[in-house]
C-alpha cells in the first residue's frame, strides 16, 4: 500500500481532500494532507515544502498530488523525497524559473468570467459541500507568488497529469495544450469539475490506484 500526499490548491486547505482521503484509508492506504503556511505573508516555496516534508515524517513509498496551485509545490515535494509517482490533477504546471504570478500569462489563461466561483470551480459538487467550502477557504498571501521555480527541470519522478472533463476553471482544451507544451505528453481524463476531488473521490481514488498497478512512466 502507497502514502498519498496530498496538496492543496490556492486558498485551500487539507479540507478539500477529506472525501477522498476517506476513499484511500478506506482501501488500506495512508494519506497526509496538510495546511500549506499559505496564510503567512513570509512563507515561500522551502516553507511549503519543509511543511509537506514535516507530515510526512518517515513515511515511504510516496504518491505525491498537487492540485490547482498545488502544482507548483507537489514537483519539489516529489524530487525531495525520490516519490513514487507525482500526479499532477487539474494542475497549474511550472517552467524553470517562472513565477506563478507569471504563469498565467506565459499560458495564455483566460478567465471565465461571465461565471461565479461557485460555478468556475463547483459544479458537480454537492450542494452542501459547497456551502462547507466557503468556511474551509483561506486567504492566500504567502511569498511563493513572485518567486521563481527553483527546480532546473522537471524532477526525475514518474510523472502523470489528470484533468477533469467538466473543468470550467482550467477547461480541458486549456490544459490539454499546456500540459503537452510543458510536459511533452497528453493529460489522462476524468469525468469531474476543477475540484474533482469534492465531486468525485471514488472515480479519483479508483484511477489513482490504478496507476499503483500500471507502469507510472507510461
Amino acid at each position: 500500500m502507497a502514502t498519498f500526499v496530498l496538496i492543496h490548491g490556492g486558498g485551500g486547505s487539507a479540507w478539500d481532500f477529506h472525501l477522498l482521503e476517506a476513499e484511500l484509508t478506506g482501501r488500506g492506504h495512508d494519506v497526509v494532507a496538510v495546511n500549506l503556511p499559505i496564510e503567512d505573508e513570509k512563507a515561500g516555496f522551502d516553507e511549503h515544502v519543509d511543511t509537506v516534508t514535516k507530515a510526512i515524517g518517515d513515511r515511504g513509498d510516496l504518491v505525491v498530488l498537487g492540485h490547482s496551485y498545488g502544482g507548483f509545490t507537489a514537483p519539489l515535494v516529489a524530487e525531495r523525497h525520490s516519490a513514487r509517482l507525482l500526479v499532477m490533477l487539474t494542475a497549474m504546471i511550472p517552467k524553470p524559473g517562472e513565477t506563478p504570478g507569471d504563469w498565467w500569462g506565459n499560458t495564455g489563461f483566460e478567465d471565465a468570467k461571465d461565471l461565479s466561483d461557485e460555478e468556475k470551480f463547483y459544479n458537480g459538487v454537492p450542494a452542501d459541500l459547497v456551502v462547507d467550502a466557503g468556511s474551509h477557504g483561506r486567504n492566500q498571501v504567502s511569498a511563493e507568488w513572485g518567486q521563481p521555480w527553483p527546480l532546473e527541470k522537471w524532477p526525475d519522478v514518474p510523472t502523470k497529469a489528470l484533468i477533469a472533463r467538466e473543468d470550467r476553471f482550467f477547461t480541458p482544451e486549456f490544459q490539454r495544450r499546456v500540459v503537452q507544451d510543458r510536459l511533452g505528453f497528453a493529460p489522462d481524463e476524468i469525468k469531474g469539475s476543477h475540484s474533482v476531488p469534492l465531486s468525485h473521490p471514488k472515480a479519483l481514488a479508483d484511477r489513482l490506484e490504478s496507476y499503483l498497478t500500471s507502469d507510472p512512466g507510461a
